[in-house]
């Protein structure tokens, strides 16, 4: 087996905990030799971990292209606006690449994105992990398999937790539409492409609904202060509490993402000075924290699906309908109930991987990817989750969010230019 050599375009949560651990876990199979960050600890860590010389370490992503091509892939995992030029630019110098999702948030660019892979005939791989878990997969096998008859209806929820929404979408680096991407974009393309996958159908017409509701000025209770850190009058009857999130749960839950120094004054020096460290009801966040996306196929199926970012847990749940079966399953549990209408049987199919994110899809997604590289001169085909096949769940989100931002008005998908 190659060791593939490979450039890293942003350390943050996905570089430093997905794509820097498996290159630990695996320096075999893969190598990184180069590293772009602006932010100078988890610039210099991820150098130092992985012995990448000093020639090759830069605090931006244009700079590491100034020396041409150093590697055999580039991994993109910068900002949602940092997407399409470097991977254009990566595909220009002969890169095979893997793009963070999703692909940009200007529809016009992921059609850009997608023909310039088959122009320059490189390998772009959208990471779109949830195809590659054991959980959906299975549950693809099933319907590939016959199991349900033809799927009539889709029903997906995603539990996008109160806390991950507090931290990523409220505080966060994805808390404003116009610097990152719309919610329904920048959370859930993971899902739209999960139904699209399973439903295997053109989508003809979307619907959306959705707003923000609760993380607004107006609804911060009397006593609160701008920062949790402050003295605020609530903070222990705050379930947004920031102390209680990033102090008083261990380090790797959440304050990892927050700051690379773990101490205790390194976390709170974050919080006062960082924006993770503001009540939630004062932050300048715009993206919804709830919606609902309506979907019809051109075979006449349909699927619905719900975010929301008010729930306890971060599972995801599904409910697939067929004319001969139905598939109902929780991911976070890890398994899935098929029912068979005919023979009345229930059969439980467990599909949980503990140790590896997003239901073991991370591992198998970069697997998968490194030996699409391998094989490409003499095979040259574009992965489960390329450009071509993330199209449609982009373009999805791209009229939801017309749809929601125009009262719900159904949108003709063959009709829609962004």
């Amino acid at each position: 087996m190659k060791k593939l050599t490979a450039v890293l375009l942003g350390a943050g949560s996905r570089g430093r905990f997905i794509y820097g651990p498996y290159a630990e876990k695996f320096p075999n199979e893969l190598q990184f030799v180069a590293v772009a960050e602006p932010d100078q600890q988890r610039r210099e860590s991820f150098a130092k971990l992985h012995n990448i010389d000093e020639q090759f370490v830069y605090d931006s992503w244009d700079k590491a292209f100034e020396q041409g091509k150093i590697a055999d892939v580039m991994i993109i995992a910068t900002l949602d606006r940092m997407h399409y030029i470097p991977a254009m630019k990566a595909m220009e110098l002969g890169y095979h690449v893997m793009l963070e999702k999703p692909m940009s948030p200007d529809l016009k660019e992921c059609v850009e994105l997608e023909q310039a892979s088959l122009r320059h005939k490189r390998l772009l791989v959208v990471t779109h992990v949830l195809r590659y878990s054991p959980f959906w997969s299975g549950i693809k096998k099933c319907i590939e398999d016959g199991e349900l008859g033809k799927v009539a209806t889709i029903q997906l929820t995603e539990n996008v937790g109160y806390q991950h929404m507090a931290h990523s979408y409220v505080r966060g680096n994805w808390r404003k539409s116009e610097e990152s991407s719309p919610m329904i974009l920048a959370k859930s393309c993971h899902d739209l492409d999960i139904i699209s996958w399973l439903m295997d159908q053109p989508c003809t017409t979307v619907s959306s609904f959705g707003s923000l509701m609760h993380f607004r000025p107006k609804n911060a209770p009397v006593g609160s202060t701008e920062r949790c850190i402050d003295g605020c009058a609530v903070e222990r009857e705050c379930a947004f509490s920031g102390i209680k999130m990033y102090l008083e749960q261990p380090a790797d839950n959440w304050a990892r993402y927050m700051t690379s120094d773990l101490t205790q004054e390194g976390i709170i020096r974050a919080m006062k000075e960082g924006p993770f460290g503001r009540c939630v009801y004062r932050c300048d966040n715009n993206v919804v924290d709830h919606q609902i996306v309506n979907m019809e196929f051109a075979n006449g199926a349909n699927a619905s699906f719900i975010m929301s970012g008010l729930t306890q847990s971060g599972t995801r749940r599904v409910q697939v309908m067929g004319t001969e079966g139905e598939i109902i399953g929780d991911m976070d549990k890890g398994s899935f109930t098929l029912y068979r209408y005919v023979s009345g049987e229930e059969i439980e199919i467990k599909c949980s991987v503990k140790g590896d994110g997003h239901g073991g899809g991370d591992h198998r997604m970069v697997r998968s990817f490194l030996q699409n590289v391998r094989k490409f001169e003499e095979n040259p085909g574009h992965g489960l989750t390329s450009a071509t096949a993330s199209l449609q769940s982009h373009l999805i989100a791209f009229a939801s969010e017309q749809s929601r931002l125009d009262s719900g008005r159904s949108i003709k998908l063959s009709e829609f230019n962004g």
